[in-house]
């Protein structure tokens, strides 16, 4: 029999009228068994790239992935979409693994998810021959990379693994610098390139949004507060803050845990299956609460501490709006955020080629934060993607104030210099400001030609012009002297009257409201989407599953604004594959109509394709001729199973009808003209 083709599961399976741009391609290859390298932006739909190939391939598909939590929510997804599934892992009760062996003997399952460190085990190797694997599949395929953050050591395993049962391998990743690429190629590959595939990484779903530090409590609190009862993440640079901000959240009436490396693990894992069942819920984390979040449905993705780069921005916003429903960003920084990942590149133990490239990566996104122009067009520029300004970014939306800032740099860079470049912002903008402390005056520098000439503006505006140049990288902070401000080669061409430079009024306005969230659906709709989603939940609090694996957010906003009025209906809502129209296609109907929608099973498979228009003409005129032309006839009925084969087969000719399960001699000789007809019909 044929392997069913891609774009056929694409919409049976997993309910999708068509793929995402640049999924297409990468199926196709994984499919026909190429060894392949896919750079994908976090949420741009990089599981279904290979879990789409491993059903339309023979045997089994390995998926080595990082974390167990991710393992066991895609097997539990995949369950839900009637895709044979299993997992092993330590996490796995004795059960749980007879089942996943016993599944493998059968020859029954298509994805096995194991973690890289089972691949220590020498029996690992000889049960997945046994087991006929045909394909690696590689998810986060960076923690190879040595110099990463993820760094997993039983990811080297991995090409080992390749070479020994002599199958392609998929690899998957959404870090994008060459640097990590190579690395890929060269430990999983052998060195051979694969083929490669750098998908765009534009999530024009998110709005981008950065603040300059001003009470970064209030300002994480505010933020929240609009977007109440919307499932979110914090991400914060010390475990301290993780649980002081998680505190304050909950004080302020939220739905709020902490979650960072210091915990206990059985504490992690409750707050990792909370946020996966709890709609709602905020995790305020450091970046541990990283690879395992694999929840779509995450609607904003705040930092209240700068990330340590660009890459590692992207990837933790890429966490909010998987689903490709609307979601927010908000980013805090404030010079002590530059100081601290200076210092933390600095003091660091990499080489100096690797201190370099980071402050290159940290520098990236620093010009994100400081920029004057479109967040996005600047974003993608960075990935080697030209862009438009989107649009809807916060300076899109807001276009900041800006001033000639040349000479008040000359200023700082001169007050700098004069000094010696040992002292931090704080004792220059005194000097600057002409303010006689006891530091200023034991240390002479009252009598500096730069005191008190700053006077035209006040301590913020100053601090303001401190931060910028920092985030220029006009200064840095000087680990050898702690912390103490230096001048780069780059502020050079500014200090000799080379050069301009154009800096940024801050508008430091304290909140005097809530600001308003992006709203989901329009206000018409709002109701619905509601009443919707309170079905959701009661669903999936009756299953013990997660919200948004009965559906997604971007599926239940379809719903609401398409207001579909029939299964057939339903049907075609993104996300709505067969498994799931059969369980909940009904009830979600009933909240949209206010009445449910008796159907037939042998129908409810035909349900939004072009075969369920068929059935129902073939039933019409099985119902017309009934009992005959005449009506006097003895009375003669086909069954639904009968129709369903005749509707996806489409028989060419009589004998072709006669041979369909279920019809007898005498049915295709009362109904075979008339179903003929409607089958050349319909072509």
């Amino acid at each position: 029999m044929a392997a069913p083709a891609p774009q056929e599961l694409l919409s049976s399976v997993f309910g999708f009228a068509s793929f995402r741009p640049g999924q297409a391609e990468i199926v196709e290859a994984v499919t026909a068994g190429e060894n392949t390298l896919a750079i994908m932006p976090t949420g741009g739909g990089k599981s279904l790239c290979f879990q789409l190939p491993a059903l339309c391939r023979d045997g089994v598909t390995v998926v080595i992935s990082p974390l167990i939590a991710l393992m066991r929510d895609q097997v539990r997804a995949l369950r839900a979409a009637g895709v044979t599934a299993g997992a092993l892992t330590s996490g796995n009760t004795q059960d749980e693994t007879d089942a996943v062996f016993a599944a493998l003997a059968e020859g029954q399952l298509k994805l096995l998810y194991m973690a890289p460190e089972r691949l220590a085990s020498g029996a690992a190797v000889g049960m997945l021959r046994r087991v006929g694997v045909s394909m690696i599949a590689v998810d986060e395929a960076h923690c190879v990379s040595q110099w990463g953050h993820d760094f997993r050591p039983d990811y080297l395993r991995i090409g080992e693994l390749r070479q020994a049962l002599g199958v392609p391998l998929a690899a998957f990743t959404a870090t994008a610098d060459e640097e990590t690429r190579e690395e890929i190629v060269t430990r999983l590959f052998d060195g051979v390139a694969p083929r490669t595939f750098l998908h765009g990484f534009d999530r024009p779903n998110l709005h981008l949004a950065f603040e300059a530090k001003n009470s970064p409590r209030t300002q994480i609190l505010y933020f929240a507060a609009a977007r109440k009862g919307r499932s979110g993440i914090v991400y914060c640079g010390t475990r301290a803050k993780t649980e002081s901000l998680a505190q304050a959240l909950r004080e302020g009436g939220h739905l709020a845990c902490h979650y960072h490396g210091g915990m206990d693990a059985d504490d992690r894992r409750t707050v990792e299956h909370r946020f996966q069942t709890e709609d709602g819920l905020i995790v305020v984390a450091t970046v541990a609460f990283g690879m395992g979040v694999d929840k779509p449905d995450i609607r904003w993705v705040a930092h209240a501490d700068l990330p340590k780069s660009i890459e590692s921005y992207y990837q933790e916003i890429g966490r909010a709006g998987r689903d490709g429903a609307p979601a927010e960003t908000l980013t805090l920084y404030g010079p002590d955020d530059i100081r601290l990942r200076r210092t933390q590149i600095d003091e660091g133990l990499a080489p100096p080629e690797r201190k370099s490239a980071d402050h290159a990566r940290l520098n990236a996104l620093l010009g994100l934060a400081e920029s004057l122009g479109c967040r996005r067009q600047i974003l993608l520029g960075y990935f080697g993607e030209q862009a438009d300004p989107c649009g809807h970014c916060d300076l899109c939306e807001r276009p900041p104030e800006t001033f000639d800032g040349t000479t008040a740099v000359r200023k700082a860079l001169s007050a700098i210099l004069r000094t010696g470049e040992y002292f931090g912002s704080g004792h220059l903008i005194d000097i600057l400001l002409g303010q006689n402390t006891q530091k200023i005056l034991d240390r002479g520098h009252d009598s500096l030609p730069t005191f008190g000439v700053g006077t035209e503006y006040d301590r913020r505006q100053w601090q303001a012009v401190f931060r910028q140049m920092m985030g220029h990288d006009l200064i840095r902070p000087d680990p050898e002297r702690h912390g103490a401000l230096r001048m780069t080669e780059a502020a050079r061409p500014i200090l000799r009257d080379e050069a301009t430079i154009t800096l940024r009024k801050d508008s430091v306005v304290r909140a005097k409201g809530r600001p308003a969230a992006k709203e989901l659906v329009g206000e018409e709709d709002a109701p619905l989407l509601s009443a919707l989603k309170a079905k959701r939940r009661a669903l999936s609090e009756a299953a013990g599953l997660p919200a948004y694996m009965v559906f997604n957010d971007r599926t239940l906003i379809e719903m609401a604004q398409t207001r579909p009025d029939s299964l057939d209906g339903i049907a075609r809502i993104n996300g709505v594959g067969a498994t799931k129209l059969e369980r909940y296609g009904a009830d979600f109907l009933a909240v949209i109509t206010g009445a449910g929608e008796a159907m037939h099973p042998a129908r409810r498979q035909l349900a939004g394709r072009d075969g369920g228009v068929l059935f129902d003409q073939l039933q019409q005129v099985q119902v017309d001729l009934a009992r005959g032309p005449s009506g006097i006839d003895k009375y003669l009925s086909c069954t639904h199973s009968t129709l369903r084969h005749i509707a996806e087969r489409k028989p060419g000719s009589i004998d072709d009808i006669a041979r369909v399960p279920g019809m007898t001699e005498q049915k295709a000789e009362r109904f075979g003209s008339a179903f003929l007809a409607v089958l050349a019909q319909a072509s």
